[in-house]
């Protein structure tokens, strides 16, 4: 018996091919369509026959179907040299059908032709950027899970019913037949005659690459640390071929790392190439009119190309390194602006001359001695200055007050930063490979918090500057725990928001330094180390001379300072990030202020400068009025 939504998909396949014919046969859609039918054939086919016998008739004829829609879309394709040998291809792939042949035979053979397919018309089966599970989750959740069930196992409540049921994005021999391009080529074109929906017109390339990247985990499991795959072969392979050419252990590794693709290890100039090329593809894509995938694409190549030379572009010529990452945000901010695609490519062509001048400077080989020196010891103390202030401000007032337990606390919160910050960069650099825009991110969130808390510290010690009870406030409000868990979360922040990028500076000095130079990186931030230590120690000791009133202003006034140099440096993470767009001004810069030419991240300071302006008046006019009572 057949049902009538099976009847009706026999009429539609036909149908539909010959509506592709002319619809998509002179354009790449074509080729697409093509490619995504074969690995349709190549996914299902080998579970409707088995040993010359049909197990499912009705899957089996629509396989014969499928097979005749395909010969149909290779012939109407343009003509290329290669294009004969795609029709005998597929005609002897239908011949095989027709004869029942073993599936894995059949599913080898869609395989060929599909990479045949691909090289013959030029179809990129890589994304541009990394796809990234994470951001595949929640899409998942919003557009699939009513139907594929919340863990991909075909029960959603919206599944039940439909004929055929919604695919077992579990079912581990299915999923090793497809290739990670096969599953972004289903989400985005759908399959014909069936409820599964095509969301090309939702979900732009990068997020139907986010989310094929997460139901690909479905499939997957946990695997000893192995060798990355180039990006390449982890989105146009599938685990079925690895497991026939190297083995079950390397197919069980590819599988965890397409559900989890790791950065790939490129050198500088690799990089920089990388960051040329997207955002070439970016401009395509606004020609186009796909505004919202050349903006991802112009946000992915910084993110996964320049950002990850920055540092060792910062040892060899700080002013290009910033020429080359405003030209960069200049050309993203075209494409968020709605900017003519003359000007967005005006604006993209001074960013491949800055980054030619950038990638001119990185072809070296290795740094000289006092280079690898004086950029270790820069990096640790242009991170550090900032934690070592807060930290030495902190411990030097809990010192002056008597306040042991406390001091404690903060020695406990600044050691757990350490831990989490090492911890961070393992899991980033070993198991879970944290994206760029997810470390950004990670900076932006961190520094607005630590923001807000100096903030926070800053007025409260001005508050107390002039208290006569101040000890007895600290005895009943600051011993308690509440208090203590204050300063020890400011510790901790305040030391964790710098680590993690420190570590991740330190890496690209210690590739670029070449083995030659590691000992003048290590002498470098031991001397940064020991001026770090040599500045806290001047802090603490200096603080024992200083009047209480005049100590407890000082480190007010410190605190409240890097509150707005925190707020500059949050908002330009979460601009590289691609969270936040940007608004060039005619300003001056100052990257160790945290001070940037930009409206939102002048604003976010000038809300900093705002906040302490009303918090300190309003503990001027509180002293006013103490002062007019005390009077009368």
């Amino acid at each position: 018996m057949y049902s009538p939504t099976r009847l009706l998909r026999w009429l539609l396949v036909p149908l539909l091919a010959f509506c592709s014919l002319h619809a998509m046969a002179d354009t790449p859609a074509g080729a697409a369509q093509a490619l995504h039918l074969l690995s349709y054939l190549g996914a299902d086919y080998p579970a409707t026959v088995a040993n010359g016998e049909v197990l499912d008739a009705v899957e089996y004829g629509e396989q014969l179907e499928f097979i005749a829609a395909l010969q149909g879309l290779i012939v109407a394709l343009p003509t290329r040299p290669e294009q004969a040998g795609l029709e005998r291809g597929v005609a002897e792939l239908r011949q095989g059908i027709e004869r029942r042949d073993e599936g894995g035979r059949v599913a080898a053979q869609a395989r060929q032709l599909a990479a045949s397919l691909a090289k013959a018309y030029a179809i990129s089966q890589a994304p541009a950027i990394t796809p990234d599970p994470t951001r595949g989750a929640p899409l998942f959740a919003q557009h699939c899970s009513v139907c594929h069930g919340a863990q991909g196992a075909g029960d959603g409540p919206a599944g039940i019913g439909l004929e055929p049921p919604p695919a077992n994005l579990r079912d581990a021999a299915r999923m090793d037949r497809l290739s990670l391009y096969d599953l972004f080529s289903t989400i985005g074109l759908g399959i014909d005659g069936t409820d599964m929906a095509a969301f090309a017109d939702q979900l732009d390339a990068r997020q139907r690459w986010d989310l094929a990247s997460y139901i690909a985990g479905f499939s997957a499991a946990q695997a000893p640390q192995a060798k990355p795959f180039n990006l390449a072969v982890l989105a146009d392979t599938t685990p079925a071929e690895v497991a026939r050419q190297q083995g079950e252990e390397a197919a069980a590794a590819f599988r965890a790392q397409r559900a989890q693709p790791p950065q790939q290890q490129r050198g500088p100039l690799q990089l920089i190439e990388h960051t040329r090329t997207t955002l070439e593809q970016s401009l395509a894509a606004y020609r186009r009119s796909e505004r919202e995938q050349a903006y991802d694409l112009s946000v992915g190549a910084y993110l996964e190309g320049f950002e990850l030379v920055e540092s060792a572009l910062n040892n060899l010529d700080p002013l290009q390194r910033k020429a080359t990452e405003k030209a960069l945000m200049a050309y993203r901010q075209a494409l968020q602006d709605g900017l003519s695609v003359a000007q967005a490519a005006q604006r993209l062509e001074l960013a491949k001359v800055e980054l030619g001048k950038s990638a001119a400077l990185l072809d070296v080989n290795g740094l000289s001695d006092s280079l690898s020196f004086f950029s270790s010891l820069l990096i640790l103390l242009r991170e550090g200055l900032e934690v070592i202030l807060v930290l030495a401000a902190i411990l030097a007032f809990l010192r002056n007050t008597g306040q042991q337990q406390a001091v404690r606390s903060v020695h406990i919160g600044w050691g757990l930063a350490l831990l989490a910050g090492v911890g961070t960069w393992a899991l980033a650099a070993y198991l879970i490979d944290v994206s760029g825009a997810q470390r950004e991110m990670l900076e932006g969130i961190t520094a607005l918090f630590a923001s807000v808390m100096v903030l926070w510290l800053g007025v409260w010690m001005h508050d107390r500057r002039h208290a006569a009870a101040w000890q007895d406030y600290i005895k009943s409000s600051l011993v308690g725990g509440g208090g203590r868990f204050g300063f020890a979360l400011l510790a901790f922040f305040s030391v964790y928001r710098e680590l993690f990028e420190v570590i991740l500076f330190y890496e690209t000095l210690w590739l670029q330094a070449g083995p030659q130079g590691h000992g003048m990186v290590l002498a470098g931030a031991a001397a940064a180390l020991l001026l770090l230590l040599g500045l806290a120690w001047v802090i603490l000791r200096g603080s024992r001379k200083l009047p209480l009133a005049t100590f407890f202003s000082a480190n007010a006034v410190l605190l409240c300072a890097l509150s707005v140099v925190f707020a500059g440096h949050g908002v330009a993470a979460l601009q590289e990030a691609g969270v936040l767009g940007t608004r060039p001004l005619a300003f001056f810069e100052f990257d160790w202020l945290g001070i940037h030419a930009d409206a939102y991240g002048l604003s976010a300071q000038a809300l900093a400068l705002l906040a302490i302006v009303l918090f300190y008046g309003r503990s001027w006019l509180g002293e006013r009025r103490r002062g007019q009572v005390g009077t009368v």
